[in-house]
């Protein structure tokens, strides 16, 4: 359901593979069309043999690194211990080389800022301090649309997803298999009001 209250945050969130990303990556061809800016990246599954062995990070100029792989139970060293989701060991490194760059508002004054995509916000994302930073700065920014997928509520809470999910400024959109396809105009609608409400703010 469209909102006519501006939201600066616009969150999509849903059961894994109910089709967040796609509605992320349709929602950046519309809004490029209409010649809104946005930057950002999405997640990609990586597939083999018909199975899925990890998660690759998109950036919307092009630029793909690894998010995770399955664990190689190679007992290489503590470092892949520590960064570990289930069955996929999280490449850190990769994902802040990769994600990071996207993520910073241009030094311009002269124009509003470019929707910053964030797909996803989620536990893999979360060993990085630094993105853990720059969502937290981009969400303070008065003046800047986020579009942004969050898992659905399961387990021990996110703090960041619990912070974006009851801020003031957020819409959240619950994505299902059933209203997935009617969505599409509601999210980019709710992003140009949100450009059109607060991108002249400081």
């Amino acid at each position: 359901m469209a909102t006519s209250v501006p939201a600066r945050l616009i969150l999509l969130t849903g059961p894994p593979g109910v089709g967040k990303t796609t509605l992320v990556q349709k929602a950046c061809t519309a809004l490029k069309e209409t010649n809104t800016p946005v930057q950002g990246f999405y997640t990609e599954e990586v597939r083999s043999g018909g199975r899925r062995i990890g998660f690759d990070v998109v950036t919307l100029c092009g630029n793909r690194g690894p998010l995770a792989r399955i664990d190689s139970s190679d007992g290489s060293g503590q470092q892949q211990r520590e960064h570990k989701v289930g069955q996929y060991s999280v490449k850190l490194n990769a994902f802040e080389q990769t994600a990071l760059p996207v993520l910073r508002i241009p030094a311009s004054s002269s124009t509003a800022p470019p929707v910053i995509v964030v797909d996803e916000v989620g536990k893999m994302e979360m060993f990085s301090t630094t993105f853990v930073q720059m969502v937290r700065t981009l969400v303070s920014r008065g003046n800047t649309t986020v579009l942004a997928t969050i898992p659905i509520p399961k387990g021990r809470p996110i703090p960041l997803v619990e912070e974006l999910r009851s801020h003031k400024d957020a819409h959240v959109f619950e994505i299902s298999k059933s209203n997935r396809d009617s969505l599409l105009q509601d999210i980019v609608s709710a992003v140009q009001l949100s450009r059109k409400t607060y991108s002249c703010q400081r």
